[in-house]
Order: C-alpha cells, then structure tokens, then sequence
C-alpha cells in the first residue's frame, strides 16, 4: 500500500471518502492543500471582501458558484473527499463529521483557501525540520490578539501555526515559505509567543502541541482556520468548514504557486 506522501489527489480523496480521517500534513506530495469553508449566498460577498482585506490569513485559491460541490482546482466532492468537516450554527460549533452531504444547501458558496502544509515539502527539502510532522500529530494553532479587518457583517482574530525552528535555520524557513504568498507566505511572527496573545504553546487552540527544544525558536504562519475564527465571531446562520489540520488536498500543483 502507498505512504500517503506518495497518494494521488484522487487516492487520497477516496480513502478519505471511505472514512478515513487524519490530519493531511505530509500526503499527497507535490499537491496543493487547501481549507475549506462554505457560507450560504447572502454571507458570501462579506467573506470574499474579509478575505481581500486579510489576505495572508486568507488567501482564497478558488470559488465555486452557489451550491457547486466541486472546484476547478478540486475535482472531487467537497462534501465528501476531506478527512473531517465542522459545522457551525449560528457561530456555535455543533458537529464534527466525515460526511456533510445531508447537510449541502444550493445556496452555499464554497471558498477554498491556501494552506501552510504547501510549502512543508519545500522546509524539509532544505532540511528544515517538521516537528509535528515528525511526530505524526496535527499542527498546533492559536488565536491570537491581533485582530483582522474586518467586512460587512465578519471580523475576528488572526489565527496562526506554529512550527519550531532551530535558531540558525530561521532565516532559511523565512526565505523559503515567502515564496509562497497564495499559501500564507512568510511568518508574522518569530519568538515570543507572549507577544501575539498566546499564552502557553502546550496548549493550542486548534490542533496538537508540539515540543519546543533547546536552540528552536517558535515560528508562526497565518492560518487558513482564521476564517472559523470569524465564524465563531460574527454568529452567520450556518457555516461548514474543515477540521483543523484535516485539508482538502487538490489537483493543483505546489509548483503553481511558487514565485521566483
């Protein structure tokens, strides 16, 4: 059987589809990740301007037209083909499920949004490390106190990853993931977590902790669960968005979003 680094798109999506659920980091290699999240129509101008407005939390890869239930880059079922989804009422988060078919509306506009576990293979490649990859868990993320700007009826916190960095190899993760700006791009933030409103790393908001040892320093990206964030804020009717770490893994190609 294939390591899920090695999965196509398409056999990623159907074990998924067949109710496999784990996190996405590391699978399908070479492949873009994206998050997901569906608003109904009359929410849906308010995120797209949220997203324009905070576009390093947001950076919006594709849009479909009202109750489609695939993408052009996501050939699959997006009520299906991701590993988990959250479904909010009215802000309130009231499942977590493999399966959201009985719950798609015709009305609902699906956003696919860049995902940090993009540009991972690129960190490893140059022999920066992956903690949480390394320990098969999910990424840690935080709420943090910044506050994105916000549109129409949406605000909220930004919402960060983490990953910890050997100190001498902060640079080289800098250099690296800005050049990939459709994919949160370089950090926000280097160091002290204190500074962004977190205040204990062993327990994230999203996702599994990692260790920090001697010599790393704490690295934060802008992360693609910032959109819940507002969610859970801002109270619209009725929202699905993926499970934390648990992504859509598309049909486009890391390489496509890659500037020189």
């Amino acid at each position: 059987m294939s390591a899920p680094g090695q999965l196509t798109p398409d056999e990623a999506r159907a074990r998924f589809r067949a109710g496999l659920r784990v996190p996405t980091s590391g699978w399908s290699a070479g492949w873009t990740q994206a998050n997901l999240i569906a608003l109904p129509r009359a929410d849906a101008y308010d995120f797209l301007l949220f997203a324009q407005r905070n576009p390093q939390p947001c950076p919006v890869l594709d849009v479909t037209e009202p109750g489609e239930t695939s993408a052009s880059i996501f050939a699959g079922d997006l009520r299906t083909d991701l590993p988990a989804y959250r479904v909010y009422r009215d802000g309130e988060l009231v499942e977590e499920l493999t399966s959201v078919t009985h719950l798609w509306r015709d009305d609902l506009v699906t956003f696919l949004v860049g995902c940090s576990f993009t540009f991972e293979a690129a960190l490893l490649e140059a022999g920066v490390p992956v903690r949480h990859i390394e320990a098969g868990s999910n990424v840690p993320m935080y709420s943090t106190n910044r506050e994105c700007r916000p549109a129409g009826a949406l605000s909220g916190p930004l919402v960060v990853s983490m990953r910890p960095v050997p100190a001498s190899q902060v640079a080289d993760a800098v250099r690296i993931t800005s050049r990939y700006p459709a994919v949160h791009g370089a950090p926000v933030h280097v160091g002290d977590s204190a500074a962004l409103g977190i205040t204990d790393l062993a327990v994230p908001d999203f996702g599994d902790p990692v260790e920090v040892r001697d010599g790393e320093i704490p690295v934060f990206w802008a992360c693609g669960v910032t959109p819940q964030a507002a969610v859970m804020r801002s109270r619209p009717s009725f929202a699905i968005g993926h499970a934390p770490g648990h992504m859509a893994i598309t049909d486009a190609r890391d390489s496509t979003y890659v500037v020189p």
